[in-house]
């Protein structure tokens, strides 16, 4: 399993608003076309976190492809009220405000 995390700012009190747009969005088959298994969304003092599960390590491009269909153009614009760039002046794009993972154990089976 592959995933991303994505770390960006939260207006306060929008984490029902957001949850709710997700909710929506992953009603659709849009995450099986992006090979999401899993979406978890945190906060924490006005931040957000956006960890994504994938099967394989290809999210990034699977997302990439997705980004013209109109639900994924319809979900970014829905949550611009409540989320905003960490950093506004190097954000271009959601691989942006990725985070780089240092570090990983996982139990033995």
């Amino acid at each position: 399993m592959h995933s991303t995390l994505i770390v960006a700012r939260l207006e306060p009190s929008a984490s029902t608003d957001v949850a709710g747009l997700f909710a929506d969005f992953d009603a659709t088959e849009m995450p099986h076309r992006m090979g999401t298994r899993r979406r978890q969304l945190f906060s924490y003092r006005g931040l957000y976190f956006h960890l994504q599960d994938f099967d394989q390590d290809n999210g990034g491009a699977r997302i990439e492809e997705a980004r013209t269909d109109p639900r994924f153009i319809g979900i970014s614009n829905d949550l611009k009220p409540f989320i905003q760039a960490y950093d506004p002046a190097t954000w271009r794009s959601p691989a942006d405000a990725m985070a780089s993972r240092f570090y990983s154990w996982e139990a033995s089976a």
